[in-house]
């Protein structure tokens, strides 16, 4: 029997990655014991070295058996066996791509060496030819030196990768010590640690392992981890909205586990701080006595010329807007690619500083200061059944891209490179439809959160309510159940991917399963909620609140959260 999708098993993982099938799992990532002597409550890690190797050698060679080709494999090991570890891997069938050093302030202070304050995290590919790596995500792109230190025009406004770079004290590098080297600067999960679970002594930080899976998986695929330990994976990609499977030795741990998991929803932010540095302080900002010929004035001057700069640029923009809107609102020049791009076009031709998301941007902020010139056409309605067959491919795109990417969905539409992915990922998972009505489907979820948080107080018995049973997917007749209701797609397993509302149950679903992006995740049921008393957003808002779906947008969620009916 497989192993069940989105749950933690406790057992031994090299018997338990048999139970996984074959050429299923997009991303593994592994924290094996070091064996350096650690006290675990059930393993032991003090084997002899052969005895340790052969045992590493299995469980590698059954982490690639259960790869897809394309698959990624992330190992974190000590010192002791970083070799051997990297050389059994490759003697698996893997390729190294990347050995990256994992620098940690509190590490473990040694009396007769040097401190030890870093891990090795090897970067596997089953294909060095074809492998995911979303090097476009802005979540994972870093500042170059070119932006924190030089200033320098030419600077991709949207950062770097990491490269090769060695430092002395990352808290005093220029800039700080971003992550655009490979020695990755996370503080260590010490024990006074907020996120700190409690029972587990070598917990992963989150954004850690946040730049793994957001680098080498895509929402919806597949993460395994053999080591579970204290869960952080498995935390991680459910908030990221990917599906996982944990196996864990110890039963104890996988109960903290569960526990852990049950507080984690997707969309959740992940816990410490993204730029770590906030952790440790520079030296200048220390007891040290402070520098009196670092002069304010000359900070005044800075202040004064970016202000300047900002009052062009606005300026620029509101010329551009009364010279390309045609009456058309802001909401609609965003989701307009051809009027964007001739605003856009307008802002180059007036030499206004700055990108098309900088302009984009301040297009908005403008607006909000209410310093637009009013425009006679800036209503624009599309009925909410015209976007019924659309709709639910905006959504998915959208809480897809604020997850994984870390933006808002202005942040999304004002970028112009965002924007054209957000329109590949609704396309993908509603097709055959003009860009324009997947952006203007998103800016109509948007405003209609207020109402499905107002509405969910009238459905909020549907938090412990017996859910309608789950159908299999090719037996909902799609004319016995063509009414307005909800539905919640059910995964492998059973597990929640989608809960939606329509005008046509039962056509919708027939529609949804023609399309090949569903079909990727391997839906097996649907439950069918009918309800024509125009209460269905409500309903869909508490459902994702109760089932923690990973292809909804965060935002439908009733904040605060609905408690149940006493």
């Amino acid at each position: 029997m497989a192993l069940a999708v989105d749950a933690v098993h406790a057992g031994d993982c090299i018997e338990l990655l048999q139970r996984i099938p074959a050429g299923s799992i997009h991303l593994a990532f592994a924290d094996p014991p070091f064996n350096i002597g650690y006290e675990y409550d059930v393993y032991d890690d003090r084997r002899e070295d052969d005895e340790y190797l052969t045992w590493s050698r299995r469980w590698i060679g059954r982490v690639f058996r259960v790869l897809k080709p394309t698959g990624t494999f992330w190992l974190a090991i000590g010192d002791e066996y970083a070799a051997e570890l990297k050389l059994a891997a490759q003697e698996a069938g893997f390729t190294c791509r990347s050995w990256v050093i994992w620098y940690y302030t509190f590490g473990v202070h040694c009396r007769y060496g040097f401190a030890r304050s870093h891990t090795h995290l090897f970067h596997f590919v089953k294909d060095p030819g074809q492998f995911t790596f979303n090097h476009q995500n802005p979540a994972v792109r870093v500042p170059s030196a070119r932006q924190l230190v030089y200033a320098d025009a030419r600077a991709n406004p949207k950062g770097r990768l990491p490269d090769n770079t060695w430092i002395l004290r990352p808290q005093d590098v220029p800039g700080g010590f971003p992550a655009n080297h490979d020695t990755w600067y996370f503080p260590r999960v010490a024990g006074t640690f907020k996120e700190r679970e409690g029972f587990h002594g070598c917990q992963m930080p989150e954004q850690l392992l946040g730049r793994i899976i957001r680098i080498s998986s895509n929402p919806g695929e597949l993460v395994l981890d053999p080591f579970a330990g204290s869960g952080t994976t498995l935390a991680v990609a459910k908030k990221l909205g990917r599906q996982w499977i944990g196996i864990e030795l110890s039963k104890d741990y996988v109960g903290r586990i569960n526990k852990r998991l049950a507080q984690a929803r997707p969309g959740d932010p992940l816990d410490g701080a993204e730029d770590p540095l906030r952790s440790a302080p520079p030296t200048q900002k220390g007891k040290a006595r402070p520098d009196l010929r670092r002069s304010v004035p000359r900070r005044g001057r800075r202040t004064e010329r970016a202000a300047r700069m900002r009052q062009e640029i606005q300026r620029g923009v509101v010329a551009a807007y009364r010279a390309t809107c045609q009456g058309l609102s802001t909401d609609h020049m965003l989701a307009d690619p051809e009027r964007n791009a001739e605003f856009i076009d307008h802002c180059k031709w007036l030499n206004i500083p700055g990108d098309a998301a900088v302009w984009n941007q301040t297009l908005l902020r403008v607006r909000k200061q209410g310093r637009l010139p009013k425009m006679p056409n800036t209503r624009h309605r599309m009925p909410l059944e015209q976007m019924d067959e659309f709709l639910f491919g905006s959504e998915v795109a959208l809480q897809q891209l604020s997850t994984d990417f870390g933006v808002t969905l202005d942040g999304i539409l004002c970028d112009p490179e965002l924007a054209a992915q957000f329109d590949q990922l609704a396309e993908q998972f509603a097709p055959g439809h003009p860009v324009f009505k997947y952006r203007w489907g998103a800016l109509a979820l948007r405003k209609r959160a207020k109402t499905a948080r107002r509405r969910a107080a009238d459905c909020r018995q549907w938090l412990t309510a017996a859910l309608p049973r789950a159908r299999s997917i090719d037996r909902v007749d799609p004319a016995q159940w063509d009414t307005p209701g909800v539905f919640v797609l059910l995964g492998r397993g059973r597990v929640p991917l989608y809960v939606g509302e329509t005008f046509h149950l039962g056509p919708r679903i027939q529609q949804i399963m023609g399309i090949p992006a569903w079909e990727a995740l391997e839906p097996e049921a649907v439950r069918l909620l009918p309800d024509d008393r125009r209460v269905c957003l409500g309903l869909k808002s508490v459902l994702i609140q109760r089932l923690n779906p990973a292809l909804n947008w965060r935002l439908l969620v009733p904040e605060p959260e609905l408690e149940p009916v006493a």
